[in-house]
């Protein structure tokens, strides 16, 4: 017989509730308060959430690594000068810094991607390049034209906008590090728009979020991207007027 105590019926309902989330439910108390364990793995998330925001990029790596998807990788920055000022001042991620100019393309481009650090540069750092390995093996067969990967440092959703503009793209995907909770300090979203511009709101943007291995894994985010971008360049249009059923062909393929 085991020695491990009998768990009760609602010991026994939290644990069975806790295999299908991550969420904190149920938590241990002592008295009024939390127990210590529960507490101090609170204050851990809590830490590793704060330092995902002030995490620095590693713009060197990111651009190996993107390189290897053979694609031109090219680099920009935001009108933000530092982590502090980015985090402070939201406008300035939005938008280049003045007189920034990329190379002019040869011919417009289909899609452009843009890689931004955002609010966690470990999730763009570890989950752009595989989801961007998928992505584009799903268009090229549809003779796609790509334009050049983009590494934004400090960049906010809306830098994509005049990256695609000055690319003469039709249509921006920005992969983004999100907003760290308290058990996914590496959870990266997609922003994908059609005719982006300097007037595109975010009721323009279709989004992906929660990309990670615990989330919505690469091969799904991919197959996302790639549906959006097919149905936005079909139906020429992006956001709230375009419905995602990209859930529907992910059933389908299983």
């Amino acid at each position: 017989m085991s020695d491990e105590p009998a768990l009760t019926d609602e010991q026994g309902a939290w644990a069975d509730l806790r295999r299908l989330t991550a969420a904190r439910i149920g938590l241990a108390r002592s008295g009024a308060s939390l127990a210590t364990a529960p507490l101090l793995k609170f204050a851990l998330a809590h830490a590793q959430a704060r330092d995902a925001v002030h995490e620095p990029l590693d713009e060197d790596k990111l651009a190996v690594d993107l390189g290897a998807l053979g694609l031109p990788v090219v680099r920009v920055a935001s009108a933000a000068t530092d982590r502090q000022q980015y985090l402070m001042r939201p406008d300035l991620g939005r938008r280049l810094v003045p007189g920034a100019t990329l190379p002019p393309p040869a011919q417009p481009h289909d899609v452009v991607f843009v890689v931004a650090d955002g609010l966690s540069a470990r999730a763009v750092q570890t989950h752009a390049a595989p989801v961007l390995n998928t992505v584009l093996a799903a268009l090229r067969p549809d003779d796609w034209r790509i334009g050049p990967l983009v590494i934004a440092h400090h960049g906010r959703v809306a830098i994509g906008d005049e990256i695609a503009t000055q690319l003469k793209a039709d249509a921006v995907v920005v992969l983004i590090g999100e907003r760290p909770g308290l058990s996914s300090p590496d959870s990266m979203g997609a922003y994908l728009t059609w005719q982006p511009r300097a007037q595109s709101t975010d009721a323009d943007r279709n989004c992906i979020s929660n990309i990670r291995p615990a989330g919505i894994g690469y091969a799904d985010a991919a197959l996302k991207i790639a549906a959006t971008l097919r149905a936005m360049r079909t139906r020429k249009l992006s956001g709230v007027l375009l419905k995602d059923d990209s859930d529907r062909l992910m059933l389908e393929q299983r």
